[in-house]
């Protein structure tokens, strides 16, 4: 099991990557940012939208709530769109982090994904996956915007550590 103090260091981290992301997007065009490009998410939009989606969604399963979509991508035209709604999210999600107790962490979570299936794992096996998955998504973004001749931001954990 990871120790909280983890856990909590690695969502630091993922927020700090995420506000260095999204200020490397700001340089596109709203052509630039919406423009498709054959990605696991077919543009920028929508892969941030994936991205503020998925803790949204598992901030949900892990206050005992099992939403059955996530966000949709159409419902956020602009960069500032998709960064106001993450500030929430993100205020909800450090909250979360501060008030859970490190003997919370093996407690298992059951919830149901968006395909109506229904899973068991302790709680800080999807904590970690979150994580995770953000900076594999994060990945997309660097690479979506080498597509788009912007320049991506430096967001490598040991680069974070490196800085505070």
């Amino acid at each position: 099991m990871i120790p909280l103090t983890t856990l909590r260091e690695l969502y630091g981290y993922n927020y700090w990557a995420r506000d260095r992301q999204l200020d490397a997007c700001a340089v596109l065009t709203p052509e630039q940012f919406l423009r498709p490009l054959g990605n696991s998410f077919s543009s920028v939009r929508d892969t941030l939208v994936h991205l503020l989606g998925a803790e949204w969604i598992w901030l949900e399963r892990w206050r005992g709530r099992s939403p059955r979509a996530l966000l949709a991508a159409d419902e956020f035209s602009t960069l500032a769109a998709i960064r106001d709604r993450w500030q929430v999210v993100e205020r909800e999600m450090r909250d979360y982090l501060k008030d859970l107790r490190e003997e919370s962490l093996a407690v298992p979570l059951t919830y149901t994904n968006i395909k109506g299936e229904t899973w068991t794992y302790p709680l800080w096996r999807p904590l970690l996956h979150l994580v995770n998955h953000q900076s594999y998504h994060r990945g997309q973004i660097t690479t979506l915007l080498r597509q788009l001749g912007a320049t991506p931001a430096q967001v490598d954990f040991l680069y974070h550590q490196d800085r505070r």
